[in-house]
């Protein structure tokens, strides 16, 4: 059917939003048995609102992800990317906010409807199983779970959903190949890792000669901070060499690849330029939504341990000690954050050819 051929009619508010399938969604178990719990209502909607921020993540991410998707992005959409990571960053914000509403709620008054739930579990949320995968979390580097895979929890249905997520595009692959893609890491003359090579190693030079030129520290102290020095030059040297890199790598100690980490870089340190700066905020964005879930899981954590203590979760998991694993080793960006300890003070930083400032300008500066 044409678009022009759409009959719109009025519509009430209450149709539109269905209310009548969501207000009536919320079936208390302890009123079922007879023995009805105040506190299972808000333990209820609190879910199903998680769930509903869930979808429009998923939907932000999608969108993401087709943006990217293409092999060739319209630098001109990153502005609208960032956007849409900022969208999931006001959600975020909102799934940590209502902990506090849930926390109203006290252990004791959770423990009289807590044997309803046993054996479903948050851990049975494919929708944020969605999301995980969607943002590139992959199988292993997750925690371990009852010692199975961790979609076990899910019927055959859910489990071919993860399976075919996992098999497609997620949004870290696709931020690696763009950023492979930069095309001002050469440009003619002008070889930026060997010139920011040299810059670290002027950088490391004025460190080491304020080191040993203090008349505050003792020789010791001298001593123990040149050897700390040496180690952040070994760092860098790791991440800058493709070889070291690599090794990294298959350690999996590292997952973006030497040449995306090279113009993550560079987008870092040349941010100031117009044509840089919307890439830079999407890099920054990326890191901001990997910290925000990891500030959700840990307070979703702390929460558990007020309400269980160290009872064991409703899912048969470890409660709060799982939960405060996958906080600490869930991170999908997390190479994004190493690049901090790449950059150098700006004194340090190459200057720019001529010409390669103009191209990273806009259009109206440079005519």
């Amino acid at each position: 059917m044409d678009k022009k051929d759409i009959k719109y009619t009025s519509i009430h508010y209450q149709d539109y939003l269905q209310l009548d399938k969501i207000l009536n969604a919320q079936a208390l178990r302890s009123e079922e048995a007879q023995n009805p719990a105040h506190d299972e209502m808000l333990f209820i909607i609190t879910h199903q609102v998680y769930e509903l921020w869930f979808k429009q993540i998923v939907h932000e991410l999608h969108a993401l992800i087709d943006d990217f998707d293409d092999g060739k992005v319209d630098e001109r959409n990153i502005g609208i990317s960032v956007a849409r990571l900022d969208r999931i960053l006001k959600i975020q914000g909102l799934l940590i906010e209502q902990i506090e509403v849930m926390e109203t709620m006290t252990a004791l008054d959770f423990l009289e409807f807590r044997s309803y739930l046993f054996p479903a579990s948050g851990f049975q949320s494919i929708q944020f199983r969605e999301i995980e995968i969607l943002l590139g979390l992959r199988r292993a580097e997750r925690e371990n779970y009852l010692n199975a895979p961790y979609d076990v929890v899910f019927n055959e249905e859910g489990k071919k959903n993860i399976k075919n997520w996992e098999s497609n595009e997620n949004l870290f692959t696709l931020i690696e190949d763009w950023l492979e893609r930069t095309p001002f890491l050469n440009w003619k003359d002008f070889d930026f890792i060997n010139l920011y090579k040299e810059s670290v190693n002027k950088m490391f030079d004025q460190e080491k000669k304020a080191i040993q030129e203090t008349s505050i520290l003792s020789p010791e102290n001298k001593k123990a901070r040149i050897q700390n020095l040496e180690h952040s030059e070994d760092y860098f040297l790791q991440v800058l060499s493709y070889e070291k890199h690599e090794e990294q790598i298959q350690k999996g100690t590292l997952k973006l690849s030497y040449k995306a980490t090279v113009a993550a870089l560079m987008i870092n340190l040349y941010r100031e330029e117009p044509i840089l700066w919307q890439p830079f905020n999407l890099l920054r964005k990326l890191i901001e939504v990997d910290q925000q879930f990891t500030v959700w899981r840990n307070r979703h954590a702390q929460m558990v341990m007020r309400m269980l203590g160290n009872k064991m979760g409703t899912g048969g998991s470890s409660g709060h000690k799982y939960l405060k694993k996958t906080a600490d080793k869930h991170h999908v960006f997390r190479d994004f954050y190493h690049i901090a300890t790449l950059l150098v003070p700006r004194q340090f930083i190459p200057d720019l050819p001529e010409d390669l400032k103009k191209s990273l300008s806009f259009y109206f500066t440079n005519h």
